[in-house]
């Protein structure tokens, strides 16, 4: 069963005025990595995710989108304690394309995943489990591929994926300064364990 991804990241005595400065590192890691140089979009929550967006910009995917840091200086400026600031970002992966009455083959899916820096006191503190930051990654479907016979060539690509995401976690890590990082799933279950039992039953 598929389940939601993260990467948290925090940081020793972050002041809120320092968001801006990490949300920006972290963003701008991923045009290395399999991700798009641009910010797709920027949302601004306050207090919870049940109260409306305050501020909402779509800005396009590809050279419509926004640089990092201007949409990161444009959602954060007005920074508030209890506000969460959510950009979206494209991020391409190996995934199985099957259309009808044509053979399967393996193309790099874009997806976009969630960077979303928290003020200390949003939705009561939940940067202290969430991070100063979290990264959304979507579904782990495509690191693990679990329901398809994982040939050789399936494991190839499911590897590739895997090895794509352990660069960019670090790439962000280093180059935010984050002091702690945790990669997690909703389940609670790791993927590390879930991916060394399916490669095992690829051999």
């Amino acid at each position: 069963m598929s389940d939601t991804l993260y990467l948290s990241l925090w940081y020793p005595n972050l002041r809120l005025a320092a968001l801006p400065d990490k949300l920006t590192a972290v963003l701008g890691a991923f045009a290395a990595h399999g991700g798009e140089a641009r910010v797709y979009a920027a949302t601004v929550w306050p207090v919870n995710w049940s109260e409306p967006p305050v501020f909402q910009r779509l800005y396009g995917r590809g050279e419509r989108g926004a640089e990092p840091g201007f949409a990161v200086e444009e959602a954060l400026e007005v920074l508030h304690d209890d506000f969460a600031y959510e950009f979206q970002i494209g991020w391409s992966l190996w995934e199985l394309e099957t259309s009808a009455g044509l053979d399967a083959r393996w193309t790099r899916e874009p997806r976009l995943v969630r960077v979303t820096g928290f003020g200390p006191l949003f939705d009561e503190g939940t940067y202290e489990a969430d991070g100063h930051i979290r990264i959304d990654f979507g579904s782990d479907e495509p690191f693990l591929e679990e329901d398809l016979e994982l040939d050789s060539v399936a494991a190839r690509h499911v590897e590739e994926n895997v090895r794509q995401l352990v660069e960019l976690t670090a790439a962000v890590e280093k180059a935010s300064a984050a002091t702690a990082r945790l990669l997690w799933s909703e389940l609670g279950e790791s993927l590390a364990k879930r991916l060394a039992t399916r490669l095992r039953g690829a051999n």
